[in-house]
């Protein structure tokens, strides 16, 4: 096993150290830039009929150019490094990155793996409720799966019944305390030495539904490019749970938009639905110990909360080829509740955080590290906009206006508005009243800054599963795929 995790206890303090810095940077440019100045209010008549208090300042073209500049040079600066690790993995010959395309391209030159098969593992603790509407998505996609696994782990209710009853197999975990990687692993150290070069290994959640034409899009990726070794699904929203509800979804909408934006380069292999190759998996597993980490023969690490995260990571650091294409979307669970949205946030950022200080700083890593430098100074600059909204609105008694920065708050608005759009008319409506998306933002915010504190001061993470409650259904009205083999 490798216990080694360079940055474990430092990667969170250094980041929050980094938002700060940069925060406290950009309010010495200001207030040096900015002399402190009282304004004299106009007064202006608004379609005849409403009296308002207008100041026309704006910020200098200094000011203003130099912002922009920064801006633009960081997004530049992190989607070059990017494209460079992308492209140096593409051409790594290097026995540190077994999975990278030239290596696995010169491989398998001219060998035939046979026809391509793809066994689905679906991990399930007392899913009895959510498991019938996954199973059907899976048994009626247009290129249905040849062999589907559900992984009972630790079940006290009839998952394993409703699964059997649907003419699927049942691998039940024995004496598992690691959770859904535990099970996994178990299941796995079955599966793989059995399977192929072109026998695909899917994980999805037991709470999610796969899209129509899933696995038939996924089959074709793997089949025209078998330098491929993970696939991972774009997921959005159930319906339901009112305004959290909605605000997940219009989430989940844009975190989807800004993958396609990306062409399908992965940034994480989601574990609602992500398929791999074999190879790529037994890979993880010889590798964790010596370079990865982990404990040698497993690929989950069981010590990640986020283990999608980190497996994704890991195939990142073998030099692995990985992809989220457009056509293989998800329909996934939402938190129905603000305390389980609180638990499954919380073990979200935590985990991130931990998958970074157990891998430190590489040319892999690169993104990550900065996307929660990203993360941290956006909590500070949230935080500061609400504080001096409401410091001006009890600090005035006459409300006034300022047209450069309601010229910004416009292009913001329509930018929410226009990237929830898929969403429908809820959506969209949400998106333009803007402040309780922000407030939502601030949640999240929240769960960001606990789990620096909870990593800074040591303390033990917990695994939390949410259970969803209600009838299950019939397993008869879930059709059963030929047996195979």
């Amino acid at each position: 096993m490798n216990s080694k995790r360079p940055f474990q206890g430092a990667a969170a303090l250094l980041i929050a150290a980094f938002a700060v810095g940069t925060a406290a940077l950009l309010w010495l440019m200001v207030s040096t830039e900015v002399p402190v100045t009282a304004h004299s209010p106009s007064r202006g008549i608004i379609l005849g009929l409403w009296s308002v208090l207008y100041v026309a300042d704006a910020p200098s073209a200094w000011l203003l150019a130099a912002a922009i500049a920064v801006a633009l040079l960081l997004i530049a600066g992190v989607a070059l490094t990017e494209r460079l690790v992308a492209t140096r993995a593409r051409r790594s010959a290097s026995p540190a990155q077994p999975l990278a395309p030239r290596l696995v391209m010169a491989a398998t030159r001219g060998a035939y793996a046979g026809p391509l098969t793809v066994t689905v593992l679906i991990p399930a603790h007392n899913e009895a409720v959510s498991l019938p509407s996954t199973l059907s998505s899976l048994l009626t996609q247009s290129r249905p799966p040849d062999r589907v696994i559900v992984v009972a782990d630790n079940c006290t209710d009839a998952t394993a019944e409703v699964a059997r009853r649907a003419g699927v197999e049942v691998f039940e975990s024995e004496g598992n305390t690691q959770k859904k990687a535990g099970a996994l692993n178990q299941a796995l150290k079955q599966l793989l030495p059995r399977q192929g070069d072109n026998d695909l290994v899917m994980a999805m959640d037991a709470d999610t539904v796969l899209d129509d034409g899933f696995l038939a899009a996924a089959a074709g990726r793997f089949t025209r490019d078998r330098a491929l070794m993970a696939l991972g699904g774009l997921f959005y929203g159930e319906q339901g749970h009112g305004l959290i509800g909605q605000f997940q979804r219009n989430e989940y909408i844009r975190y989807a938009r800004d993958m396609r934006r990306r062409r399908g380069r992965v940034f994480v292999l989601t574990g609602t639905a992500s398929i791999f190759r074999p190879a790529a998996l037994r890979a993880v597993a010889e590798y964790r110990g010596p370079s990865l980490p982990g404990v040698h023969g497993d690929v989950y690490d069981t010590a990640a909360l986020t283990e999608d995260n980190e497996l994704t990571i890991a195939l990142k650091s073998l030099g692995a080829l990985m992809v989220s294409p457009a056509e293989c979307t998800v329909v996934t669970e939402l938190m129905p509740t603000w305390r389980t949205l609180w638990a499954q946030r919380l073990r979200w950022q935590r985990g991130a955080l931990e998958n970074l200080g157990a891998y430190g700083f590489t040319p892999q890593t690169a993104r990550y590290w900065a996307q929660q430098f990203c993360l941290g100074y956006g909590v500070i600059a949230l935080s500061s906009y609400l504080l001096l909204i409401a410091l001006m609105a009890l600090a005035q008694d006459t409300w006034i206006w300022f047209p450069f920065w309601l010229g910004l708050g416009v292009l913001f608005s329509a930018e929410r508005v226009i990237t929830a759009w898929p969403g429908g008319w809820r959506a969209r409506l949400l998106a333009l009243t803007v402040f309780p998306e922000l407030v939502f933002d601030m949640f999240l915010n929240v769960a960001y800054v606990k789990g620096i504190i909870d990593i800074s001061l040591g303390r033990q993470a917990s695994w939390k599963h949410i259970t969803r409650q209600g009838p299950s259904l019939p397993a008869q009205e879930v059709s059963a795929p030929a047996k195979v083999g």
